[in-house]
C-alpha cells in the first residue's frame, strides 16, 4: 500500500468523511477534496486518501481504518484529520466529550509513530439564510476541534472559516457551482437531477483543496516546499 523503500518521499494520509473521500465513478461528478489533493504536490509527496463516506470519528476507528493508517504511517509523514458532519448523526459523538476524545486518539497515534497530525475543521454545508448569509449547520464540532488543537498544540487548518468566506464571497447562486447541483438529464449518473448542498463536484473539490493548500502555507508546514504552483 505504501512504498516504504522510498525514504525521501513523504506520505500524507487523509482521514475523514465524504467531503474528503474518493468518490466512485457512479457518483461522478461528486468528489471529495482529498480526491484531488495529490494534484497540488510534486512527486516527493504521496497522498493516501482513507476518508470514507458516512464516517464519523468513532466509526472510522471501529471499522479499523485508523489502525491501518497507524500501521503504515512513518516518521515525518502527515495525518490530516477532518470529521464532524457524521459525528452529528445518531451513531456519532458529542462535541466536547466523545468527539474530542476520539480526535485525541488520532493525534496521539500519529505522534507515537513520529508523524505529524494536522486537524482540519469541517467544511460548511451550503446553507444560506434569507439574507444571503451562511448559517452554521455543524453545531459545536468546529469550535470543539479548535479548542482541542490549542490544548494539544496541534496545527489546525480552519476550513470551517475558509469555506464560510468562500461561499459568502460567491453568494447563494454562484456557490451552487461548487456542489452537485444538476438539472434533470444533465448527467447520466443523476437522470432525475440533484440538489446537494454537502458534497462537492470535481471543480468544487479542487477549489476546496486549494484552500487546504493555503492553510498549509499559512502554517508554514514543511510540505509547502513540495507544493506546485496553483492557478
Amino acid at each position: 500500500m505504501v512504498n516504504n523503500a522510498t525514504s525521501k518521499r513523504i506520505n500524507v494520509f487523509l482521514a475523514g468523511d465524504s467531503t474528503m473521500a474518493n468518490c466512485p465513478n457512479f457518483e461522478k461528478p461528486m468528489a471529495g477534496w482529498g480526491q484531488m489533493f495529490s494534484e497540488f504536490f510534486t512527486e516527493e509527496i504521496r497522498v493516501y486518501n482513507f476518508a470514507k463516506g458516512g464516517a464519523s470519528t468513532n466509526t472510522f476507528i471501529e471499522l479499523g481504518h485508523l489502525a491501518i493508517i497507524l500501521d503504515f504511517i512513518q516518521q515525518d509523514d502527515y495525518l490530516f484529520i477532518q470529521f464532524g458532519h457524521n459525528d452529528q448523526k445518531s451513531y456519532g459523538t458529542e462535541p466536547y466529550t466523545t468527539y474530542t476524545s476520539n480526535l485525541e486518539k488520532y493525534v496521539i497515534g500519529a505522534r507515537e509513530k513520529g508523524a505529524n497530525p494536522i486537524l482540519l475543521t469541517s467544511v460548511h454545508r451550503r446553507n444560506f439564510n434569507e439574507k444571503g448569509e451562511i448559517v452554521n449547520s455543524l453545531g459545536d464540532y468546529p469550535k470543539a476541534m479548535i479548542e482541542l488543537a490549542r490544548k494539544l498544540e496541534v496545527p489546525l487548518i480552519n476550513m470551517w472559516e475558509k469555506t464560510e468566506k468562500l461561499y459568502q464571497s460567491l453568494g447563494p447562486e454562484e456557490s451552487k457551482k461548487l456542489f452537485v447541483w444538476l438539472e434533470e438529464k444533465e448527467h447520466p449518473n443523476y437522470p432525475n437531477g440533484l440538489q446537494d448542498n454537502t458534497h462537492f463536484c470535481e471543480m468544487g473539490a479542487r477549489e476546496i483543496g486549494k484552500h487546504v493548500i493555503k492553510g498549509i502555507k499559512e502554517l508554514q508546514l514543511p510540505l509547502l516546499t513540495s507544493i506546485k504552483a496553483i492557478d
